[in-house]
């Protein structure tokens, strides 16, 4: 499992998305249309009557049957180094679990013997799990980059129990997205990505294979938007409060209409299991990026070339802004398309295209979504007024 700050294991989880606790619910008998509540204070206190329960609760299934058939369970071998001291995978040492008393002899001992050359020249396979789901008939699915990152060998297990082989088509480390595709010609059960993004307090549905449970459903609401989590400079999670576990990665956030809102990929866990707090790619990012993946194999990101910082109330005063907002320069790259465009150290980025910047991280979003070669303007706040600056938008280096 990833930890997308290193330095602390209490943070966002990845990967393993991830480990939780059992999942407890309240049980409520089918015949509850009115339910009688009586006071424990009090032997004659009136009953208190709610009447239709049963219409207010809400109901996923007609979703979940829709739905279902769509996710898979990913099933991966992934060639690392051997000395690589990084967790082991689900199966642990030649098939013990992990944890295990024997675990950590057995790693020791099995390289004692060889030499430092022999640890390095020989890799080992490792397999994980996770989830994703078909976004078209063909037989395409996405999932997360970390599931299959160095795979050898790629499966996909349907929810009616298939297995079937996958190859990976593209894969892009910065949004932790991958596009597969099965290699046999199928008609499969596919699922639309949302056009708009929900709001905050929509019910939500995450699906996926938790712990190698496939076919496991959560419902929870929309928590937050436009999250930034600290793994890459593109971060725009929504928060979902749906528990999410080890295996969901890669798995499919819904909305009530059966589109997918997001892409599960990261909790915050103090303790490595679910505590109501996870993290989802939004559909549009997941559009964006699967499209490139299919077309190209690779994401090409715009790059204007220039180091930037946030603009702080005190930055803003001392540069005269009304408020702070935007982005400012530190330096720009020499013969980068900002510098050749005019853009020099001390500038504000305030705007792109006249949408108004609202910090450092949003110009970078918006600026990688841009395909290199697109002309651009850029409204910039210099010697206390704006000028716009029209260039091109270069390709962000690999």
């Amino acid at each position: 499992m990833t930890t997308t700050t290193n330095t602390k294991k209490s943070v966002l989880k990845r990967g393993a998305l991830l480990a939780g606790a059992a999942v407890v619910g309240l049980g409520l008998a089918a015949g509850l249309a009115d339910i009688t509540v009586m006071s424990s204070q009090s032997a004659f206190a009136q009953p208190i009557q709610l009447s239709g329960v049963q219409n207010q609760l809400p109901s996923f299934a007609d979703v979940v049957e829709h739905v279902k058939p769509a996710v898979v369970s990913v099933r991966v071998k992934a060639r690392v180094a051997a000395n690589d001291d990084a967790e082991a995978g689900p199966a642990g040492i030649e098939g013990l679990p992990p944890g295990h008393p024997l675990e950590r002899f057995l790693r020791r001992f099995g390289e004692e013997g060889m030499g430092q050359q022999g640890r390095q020249q020989q890799p080992r396979i490792q397999q994980a799990q996770g989830s994703g789901f078909f976004i078209s008939q063909d037989g395409y699915v996405v999932t997360n980059n970390h599931v299959v990152q160095n795979a050898v060998e790629v499966q996909l297990v349907t929810d009616d129990g298939k297995t079937l082989e996958a190859k990976v088509i593209g894969t892009d480390p910065r949004t932790d997205l991958a596009l597969l595709k099965v290699k046999d010609a199928g008609n499969f059960p596919f699922v639309q990505l949302a056009p708009a993004k929900p709001r905050i307090g929509d019910w939500v549905l995450a699906v996926g294979n938790p712990f190698g449970l496939g076919g496991t459903v959560t419902a929870g609401i929309v928590s937050a938007q436009g999250r930034d989590i600290g793994s890459g400079p593109y971060d725009d999670f929504i928060q979902i409060d749906a528990a999410v576990n080890r295996g969901n990665s890669g798995g499919p956030t819904f909305n009530q209409k059966g589109e997918v809102v997001g892409v599960n990929t990261a909790i915050y866990s103090p303790s490595g299991g679910n505590v109501g707090i996870a993290f989802a790619i939004p559909a549009a990012t997941v559009q964006s990026v699967v499209e490139q993946l299919k077309d190209h194999g690779s994401v090409a990101r715009g790059f204007i070339g220039v180091q930037i910082q946030p603009v702080t109330s005190e930055v803003a005063d001392a540069i005269g802004l009304k408020d702070a907002h935007g982005a400012l320069v530190a330096s720009a790259e020499a013969n980068g398309p900002a510098s050749k465009a005019g853009i020099k150290r001390g500038d504000t980025i305030v705007a792109v295209n006249g949408e108004k910047i609202t910090d450092a991280r949003d110009l970078s979003r918006k600026i990688g979504g841009f395909a290199p070669g697109t002309k651009t303007n850029l409204t910039v706040w210099r010697d206390g007024k704006e000028r716009v600056i029209s260039f091109e938008v270069g390709k962000q280096p690999a």
